[in-house]
């Protein structure tokens, strides 16, 4: 996992269209070249974390069975 975050700008980031209107409890997520970064939307000043491009595929296919 990749825990440097500075690659993504703060226009990169985005949620997802079936947050809420209100856009509680959702992360936000930006796609860089290098990686696949994350973040909670409830307070962008916490770390993100990136997950590099090959891992990607096996990040999302573990949150979805969680």
């Amino acid at each position: 996992m990749i825990t440097d975050d500075a690659c993504a700008t703060e226009d990169d980031w985005f949620k997802s269209g079936y947050s809420s209107a209100q856009g509680d409890d959702c992360v936000e997520v930006a796609v860089t070249e290098q990686a696949v970064h994350v973040r909670d939307s409830k307070d962008v000043s916490r770390p993100a974390f990136a997950v590099g491009r090959e891992g990607r595929g096996r990040f999302l296919r573990h949150v979805v069975r969680e």
